[in-house]
């Protein structure tokens, strides 16, 4: 085995990348529509165009003197969040017809792979060319459970359960009721009740009403009062406010009405195209007129692929869920049962990726032994591009400035104006905020509020510029210490590929390797008792050793060139302190298997999907000898590891959005 540099081999066409971090995301994320349901007004999910984060980011009110006052802060927040979705849609329209073509320019400032220590290949063989999702649909990801179950979708039936009410409830409500009792329940009128006239009227009627009012709109009550020989169904708050309060916070939606031989959560198999989880998430929690909190699951899956994995929800009934299947796109929903416990985020053994590489120029032995050595070898286990940012200011910047404590630095980074790829009113922003440095009238330019740089700039306009680790504070943590990890993760594929480059894909003494949860090092008589694919090198912190070689020195270095002392991480902040972590530096994917295939037309589907097969789609067929080849390709990766690293070892490409658009504008325009 020998290692190679990295060359200029070149990818022709490649879009947005995939990881397979199931902890943290950096990607943007942009508006997602579905299709027109009941919910009109809901049909937009939650929207979060600053880079940096997937997540979607709530804004920590003001704690409030009393109830009152919170409900309060909550509806303005509801309000904004409504403006800024109507912004940002008419913001998409505008910039839509230039974004295209200007996106090449613009990502000619962002990051390539040797800007975050990523130079090395373990393989000898010729790169090639090919496509990288040039369809979204060319990359499918299945998730592995903690039992090794691959997450398929195969079943779209509710279990049967007489507890349920009918599917009646679903549609015996005209629009206008459910406008009313929504605006009912949310307190968004000054009507205390509702009433509904039962036409037609029987027991059975009524019964079907009171309960799709309970069900599609918790925390209101119903009774039936005669009124001039016509019955009516009048819907009310039980508890007024207090009620009310207890719906959107306690995530616990009438205990009454759930039986008690049922698990609390509703598991489910979530197959979604084209949009990440946590849209996903803002999505159907909006249909059902729930917080998204109520949900949870195993792992984050991206935007740009077609995912499977399992969701779970609190006392929610599979009927509700496989209704919505009736009105959204790109969704489906569907494998119910009911279990005692939710999902736990990292609770699972990896993921299965499924991913066709287009039109390669490789001849078959070189695809031959590409896959071989991936099979074989594996691929070095950096983090790959999307854990750094996709603008000008990588994130790892900020997280150094953090862990120097140079909070004026942070806060520029954050906010000063960059080139490259932002919205509008993003870019409008940061040049207020360089010209006045004054937060309110930043703010001001900035209708989406729960990103990042909005976040910071209530920050600031609250505890104001000489209390900037207050500010910097409303930050949700999981944001701020996406930061402080992108700097671990950027010394990380720096000191690996300086590992391999001083001894290759070989143990040697002075290595770390894992001897259940403690690393140990690699004494000169075990040497051969270890291979590469048992060695591992820490993330620097506080907690952690480091390698008895040259490797250790090269840690302390560039730790002290970044004003850094690796012998004390702990920071004077703690949620800033730096345990560390150990990370092997080979990983050699599982049930990997390949195939070449022949076709004429890109635009065709070369496998079929879950849903392909639950609507007896037959597979594809293929050309004996077509106008284009392309590289099908299996295999399965642990947590934490990227499948855009393991695509690079095979192509001998760089995977950066930066290097991706300047070789093909013309396949962008």
């Amino acid at each position: 085995m020998e290692t190679v540099e990295v060359t200029g081999v070149s990818m022709k066409r490649s879009l947005s990348i995939d990881e397979n971090d199931d902890l943290t995301q950096a990607d943007e994320a942009k508006r997602r529509k579905v299709s027109e349901c009941s919910l009109a007004k809901d049909q937009e999910t939650l929207d979060n165009d600053c880079a940096l984060s997937n997540e979607v980011v709530t804004r920590q009110p003001e704690t409030p003197t009393a109830g009152e006052g919170r409900n309060n802060v909550e509806a303005q927040i509801e309000e904004e969040e409504e403006e800024e979705d109507g912004f940002l849609e008419e913001e998409e329209e505008e910039e839509e017809d230039g974004e295209v073509e200007s996106f090449a320019d613009m990502m000619k400032h962002g990051l390539s792979e040797v800007d975050v220590g990523i130079t090395k290949f373990v393989s000898s063989h010729q790169g090639f060319s090919g496509i990288l999702k040039e369809r979204y649909s060319d990359f499918v990801v299945h998730e592995i459970g903690k039992d090794g179950h691959i997450s398929h979708l195969d079943n779209l039936s509710v279990p049967v359960d007489d507890e349920d009410p009918s599917e009646d409830v679903f549609t015996v409500l005209t629009e206008e009721d459910k406008q009313r009792l929504e605006e009912l329940q949310l307190f968004k009128n000054k009507e205390t009740s509702v009433t509904i006239e039962v036409v037609e009227d029987t027991k059975e009627k009524r019964t079907v009403i009171h309960q799709a009012v309970k069900s599609l709109f918790p925390g209101l009550e119903t009774k039936t009062e005669d009124r001039e020989g016509k019955k009516y169904i009048v819907a009310y708050h039980a508890a007024g406010k207090k009620a009310l309060a207890k719906v959107r916070t306690a995530t616990d939606p009438r205990k009454h009405s759930w039986p008690k031989s049922r698990g609390s959560y509703c598991h489910f198999v979530l197959y979604k195209e084209n949009k990440d989880t946590m849209d996903a998430i803002n999505v159907l929690s909006k249909f059902l007129r729930v917080k998204p909190n109520i949900f949870s699951y195993m792992g984050t899956k991206d935007k740009r692929a077609i995912t499977v994995q399992e969701i779970a929800v609190l006392k929610i009934t599979a009927q509700r869920l496989a209704h919505l299947n009736k009105c959204l796109m790109n969704f489906k929903l569907g494998n119910f049962s009911y279990q005692k416990n939710p999902l736990k985020l990292g609770e699972l053994q990896g993921n299965h990726f499924t991913v066709v590489l287009r039109n390669i120029t490789g001849t078959d032995h070189q695809v031959q032994q590409a896959m071989n050595s991936l099979k074989e070898i594996g691929f070095i286990n950096y983090y790959g591009m999307q854990r750094f940012g996709t603008t000008a200011v990588p994130t790892y910047q900020v997280g150094r400035a953090i862990l120097q404590n140079c909070w004026d630095e942070v806060v520029d980074l954050i906010l000063k104006p960059r080139p490259g790829a932002e919205k509008g009113y993003l870019v409008k922003c940061r040049e207020e905020w360089a010209k006045t440095k004054d937060p309110d009238a930043a703010l001001k330019k900035l209708p989406v509020k729960r990103c990042v740089e909005g976040q910071l700039l209530r920050g600031l306009s609250k505890y104001g510029l000489k209390n900037i680790v207050s500010a910097f504070g409303i930050i949700p943590r999981n944001n701020r210490l996406m930061y402080i990890h992108s700097y671990q993760s950027y010394v990380w594929n720096n000191m690996v590929s300086k590992r391999i480059e001083e001894y290759g894909l070989k143990p040697v003494p002075g290595d770390l390797v894992l001897k259940g949860a403690t690393a140990t090092h690699i004494e000169e008589a075990d040497v051969n008792s270890y291979s590469i694919h048992d060695v591992v090198m820490p993330l620097p912190g506080f907690d952690v050793i480091y390698p008895k070689h040259k490797i250790s020195e090269a840690y302390k270095e560039m730790l002290t060139a970044d004003c850094l002392n690796i012998d004390n991480m702990r920071h004077k902040i703690r949620d800033y302190s730096l345990s560390g972590a150990y990370r092997k530096i080979i990983i050699r994917p599982q049930n990997v298997s390949w195939e070449v295939v022949s076709y004429d037309d890109p635009r065709i589907p070369l496998f079929n999907t879950d849903l392909d097969n639950l609507e007896g789609k037959p597979p594809p067929v293929f050309a004996t000898e077509g106008k284009y080849r392309a590289l099908k390709m299996d295999f399965s990766l642990p947590p934490s590891t990227y499948a855009t690293m393991a695509i690079r070892e095979v192509l001998k490409m760089d995977t950066s959005i930066k290097n991706q658009t300047q070789l093909n504008t013309t396949w962008l325009r």
